[in-house]
């Protein structure tokens, strides 16, 4: 069985942070004028996000361009999550993830638009340990051109193989997610979808998004293991 959750409003919240911080490295970059506010952040992917707000300001989409964007926003990013309580767990997060871990049979990993080192930012920040998940799919990890994250289950797919030396069954895997997005590419792959309305969508968004279950919240701690576990 393998579970997978997305960072953003679905493990953790980081006051807006993220968003604050590519602010910042735009600002650097590329002058006074750069306006974060410009494009989509919820649910997508980080080298997506950067491509958008480069072609918002008229500026080459250029690899020097979107490396030196990637590491301004990850400096920028560990700066203000520096300040303690600007990071914090969704509900029932912890409590959640100590139950899962403990299962055994249970490969419990990441399925994030997030870089790996601005997502792991960001868990430590609210007290995660990154390293503490089995494996991972990262913003940047599509083969294809252009990335899209429905790209990324197959990626955390194979990971699993690796780990164990099996495939798994799509119907034994599940996405965690806060977005449409999230429960689009559970679809795209015959995997479960959980959507949780701690994001900017409800309940009712998620479920007509196609999720098997939404809630608005990981709280209950017992039901959303159940249900997990009942693949």
């Amino acid at each position: 069985m393998l579970i997978l959750f997305d960072i953003d409003a679905t493990l953790i919240k980081t006051s807006g942070l993220g968003i604050a911080a590519m602010g910042r490295a735009g600002r650097e970059l590329f002058g006074d004028s750069f306006n974060e506010r410009t494009v989509d952040y919820a649910g997508r992917l980080d080298p997506l996000i950067i491509g958008d707000l480069l072609r918002a300001h008229a500026l080459p989409e250029t690899p020097d361009n979107h490396a030196n964007f990637r590491a301004g926003y990850r400096k920028h990013l560990e700066t203000l999550l520096s300040e303690p309580g600007k990071g914090v767990t969704c509900p029932g997060v912890p409590a959640l993830l100590d139950r899962l871990f403990s299962r055994a049979g249970t490969t419990v990993g990441l399925l994030t638009g997030n870089f790996p080192e601005t997502g792991a930012v960001k868990l430590r920040a609210c007290g995660i340990d990154p390293e503490r998940f089995h494996l991972s799919a990262w913003g940047d990890e599509s083969p294809h051109h252009p990335p899209a994250r429905d790209h990324l289950p197959p990626v955390a797919m194979k990971r699993y193989k690796q780990r164990h030396g099996r495939d798994v069954n799509p119907s034994h895997v599940t996405i965690i997610g806060d977005t449409p997005h999230d429960i689009r590419c559970a679809r795209a792959h015959a995997c479960r979808s959980l959507g949780v309305a701690t994001g900017m969508f409800s309940v009712t968004d998620l479920e007509n998004a196609g999720a098997d279950l939404a809630l608005p919240d990981l709280s209950d701690t017992d039901r959303v293991e159940k249900w997990l576990v009942s693949a």
